[in-house]
């Protein structure tokens, strides 16, 4: 007996998929970096009209909600994650009336649109930022920002000893309008992003209005970039050392999971419970009354799961991305502790868990499980390409089996591959050209997706792309994997598919583990059963009913299935 992924996903999607309270708790969410997914002009950068003209597609997928990356009005120093305006979108992306027909077009197919939130920095091109370096010392506008003097005799040195998340000193000293050297002002990440001083009153009613701005533009949540930011510790002070990347994820830092930013949270839930569902329901019927209809999503690298559990707190925000499963190697004995303490730690707020394997700031997992591991998840060499994908997809089951929300990011469903091999005079990261910082090499999985075997950039746009594709992309397409039975792509489909069918699947707190042989996961939720091998022989387990879904070929027989190495299967009673 074959997998049940071996034959293509019936076309299920309707065109409209009826609301229901608390969605978030069991949404698959796709994220868009829409420089990357479709152009629809030609240009060679994607676009909010190439994105609109793709939601079929991911209706089609089976997601649940769309998160777009930034599109607003920046200088993209950092791909948009330097905001001059937050009410604006960047003319490379379109303009607010394609924001609004996007998110118009999702709502009519079913689908839920969430926007990035950048409230840690804004660009150094955003207005507050220029007129408080125009008015020099002393200006109001300058304690919007951290702009604090200089150490040394001549005011020479950085204010702290803190370090740019980006490699370098974490200030940049300014040239006052005189033409003098003169304050300096805080940036954790590029020096084109300086951080906002969230103590100052201004700062929080502006982001308070930008709440409401696209609220009333009819988005359904929020995906809170650097969530953990925005309050530093009392004075600034000294860290006391170099190095200080290799303490991120450990400790609690002066400027990151400070308790401060829960205050600014419960602030920004009551705004967001003030609106009721999406204005009107997918079928027309009016939403009057339905709260918590749109949700908040915080981007919080926090030292443990549990600090992560404080963000996620019944009057604070929705979901939290779960970056210590992200950072989890394929290996059974140290997924099962993740999945138990993110249980543990999720079920006292009362906050679903989140699942994510990729996104658009780490190597695509199906080269990081390619790889050997303890590399992280920036990763320069290209791996075991046929045992990475088959990792992946594997892993991919396993994370669409557990309680909760799912997270999946562009082109893995195709089953990309992170492109390692980029030359250096195409790189754009911002960390690539600043010595000492993250790796800087989060292009690789920012290239391009491919949607046909030929045509210029493979069907992304006329006008080729701003990263250069590899040329296996013509192979790794939805036009080559679309309806072709086994493929990546019909995977995740039917996958999808048959998650929205099962009732023991998506909401929950908790898994039974059931016995298995070691390098073996083992689980159930009501009637369903997940199998995952993530050793690198066959084993063989028993028939837990009807195979439903398998990563790769198994063969069942007399009661017994032999599961081959990295491989997940799903079954039902």
């Amino acid at each position: 007996m074959s997998q049940y992924s071996t034959d293509p996903a019936p076309n299920t999607a309707l065109a409209t998929v009826a609301p229901h309270r608390d969605w978030w708790r069991d949404a698959v969410i796709y994220q868009v970096y829409p420089r990357s997914f479709a152009d629809s002009n030609g240009d060679g950068m994607g676009d909010l009209e190439g994105v609109r003209s793709r939601l079929p597609y991911l209706r089609d997928l089976g997601v649940d909600a769309v998160w777009l990356s930034p599109f607003y009005a920046s200088p993209q120093a950092d791909a948009g994650y330097d905001v001059a305006d937050y009410r604006a979108v960047d003319p490379m992306f379109g303009t607010l009336l394609d924001a609004d027909a996007l998110i118009r077009d999702a709502r009519e197919l079913g689908l839920r649109i969430i926007v990035d939130l950048v409230p840690n920095h804004s660009s150094d091109q955003h207005e507050w930022f220029k007129r408080a370096l125009a008015d020099g010392p002393g200006s109001p506008l300058r304690e919007r920002y951290h702009f604090r003097p200089g150490k040394g005799e001549h005011g020479e040195l950085p204010p702290n000893d803190w370090e740019s998340i980006f490699g370098g000193p974490a200030w940049t000293r300014v040239t006052e309008p005189d033409g003098t050297p003169g304050e300096w002002y805080l940036h954790l990440f590029a020096p084109e992003q300086p951080d906002f001083n969230w103590d100052h009153p201004a700062v929080g009613d502006e982001f308070r209005s930008i709440l409401r701005f696209w609220l009333d533009m009819g988005v359904d949540g929020f995906r809170i970039d650097v969530a953990h930011g925005m309050v530093k510790a009392e004075g600034l002070p000294d860290l006391g050392g170099h190095d200080q990347l290799k303490l991120l994820g450990n400790d609690v830092m002066p400027f990151f999971d400070q308790d401060g930013v829960h205050d600014i949270y419960r602030q920004w839930r009551t705004i967001l419970d003030e609106y009721a569902g999406r204005g009107e329901g997918p079928d027309g019927s009016s939403s009057e009354g339905r709260r918590g209809e749109r949700i908040f999503v915080a981007e919080a690298w926090t030292p443990t799961v549990e600090r992560t559990a404080n963000y996620v707190r019944p009057d604070e925000l929705h979901q939290a991305f779960n970056f210590q499963y992200l950072g989890t190697y394929w290996d059974a004995a140290e997924l099962r502790v993740v999945i138990d303490r993110t249980l543990d730690a999720m079920r006292p707020v009362g906050a679903p868990a989140t699942w994510v394997l990729s996104n658009h700031d780490v190597t695509r997992h199906a080269t990081r499980f390619g790889n050997e591991p303890g590399l992280g998840t920036q990763i320069r060499t290209p791996g075991d390409r046929e045992l990475g994908l088959r990792r992946a997809r594997a892993a991919t089951l396993l994370m669409l089996a557990l309680p909760g929300s799912a997270y999946l990011y562009q082109g893995e469903e195709l089953g990309l591959p992170d492109v390692v091999d980029l030359p250096d005079e195409v790189r754009q990261d911002p960390a690539y050209f600043r010595g000492e910082g993250q790796d800087g090499f989060r292009d690789g999985c920012r290239v391009p997706i491919p949607w046909t075997r030929g045509g210029s950039s493979y069907g992304f746009g006329s006008g080729g792309s701003w990263l250069p594709q590899p040329e296996v992309w013509g192979e790794l397409s939805v036009e080559a994997q679309l309806g072709v039975p086994g493929s990546t792509l019909e995977l995740y489909r039917t996958a999808l598919a048959v998650r929205r069918e099962q009732p023991s699947l998506g909401a929950g707190d908790r898994v039974e583990w059931l016995d298995a042989p070691e390098g073996v996961l083992a689980f159930r939720r009501g009637e369903f059963v997940c199998v995952a091998n993530t050793t690198g022989e066959p084993v063989t387990v028993p028939s837990y009913g009807r195979l439903l879904v398998a990563s790769t070929e198994v063969t069942v027989a007399d009661g017994a299935t032999s599961v081959p190495a990295d491989t997940t299967t799903w079954w039902t009673a």
